[in-house]
């Protein structure tokens, strides 16, 4: 799957239009974590945080693997031969981490994926990538739903697609309010789901989401 170097990277969001962002470089980023523990109030150079600075680059290289890939890559390989088969395919239960834009710590959570075919059909497991490609950034969790569905709809066509996500954003849980426990849930509905009551109701019973409206 093609990458961008690492001294830059195209952002692909929702719009489907690459924004190019300078990466600084990997010393650089050091030196921020560096500068970080500083102002915690801690020494850098005592044997404990010697080696954190290259452990925190190296866990966000993981992190925020999402930036530079292509989502609709992912997608750009469909069958056709699907034997008149023009019911949903969902994927639900799909877990996923990503970090909050604003705080930058972690949202935890699952998301379910459903699109209605028009010709061609996905393999499965594309669609947990390109989830994972979007969750692999600094994300709100609204943003993330509406480009998980955009992406999907524009490169396969279909009928429509549901995307819901059930996020708990640490920002909240250990730091400000203090309220574990409490999921966030967004969906963004487009085509036959938006538009059709009863696909929209099948789609959020098949999910467990059956009372919802």
């Amino acid at each position: 799957m093609p990458k961008t170097p690492l001294t830059q990277v195209a952002i692909v969001p929702a719009t489907g239009k690459n924004q190019t962002v300078k990466r600084p470089s990997r010393s650089e980023a050091e030196e921020a974590v560096r500068t970080l523990i500083r102002w915690t109030g801690d020494d850098p150079e005592r044997e404990g945080l010697r080696s954190t600075p290259d452990r925190v680059v190296r866990a966000y290289e993981e992190f925020f693997a999402g930036y530079g890939i292509d989502p609709e890559e992912i997608l750009a390989r469909t069958f056709e031969e699907i034997e008149g088969y023009d019911d949903m395919v969902v994927l639900r239960g799909i877990r996923f981490e990503s970090y909050c834009e604003h705080h930058m710590v972690p949202i935890i959570g699952i998301a379910h994926i459903g699109y209605l075919p028009r010709h061609r059909v996905v393999g499965i497991s594309k669609l947990a990538r390109v989830l994972e490609v979007f969750s692999k950034r600094l994300q709100i969790q609204e943003k993330m739903t509406a480009q998980i569905a955009l992406t999907i709809d524009r490169v396969l066509n279909p009928l429509g697609v549901a995307v819901v996500i059930e996020g708990e954003h640490q920002c909240m849980t250990t730091r400000g309010v203090h309220r574990p426990g409490v999921n966030m849930v967004t969906s963004h509905m487009i085509g036959a789901f938006r538009d059709n009551e009863a696909t929209r109701k099948e789609f959020l019973s098949i999910i467990g989401r059956g009372n919802s409206n």
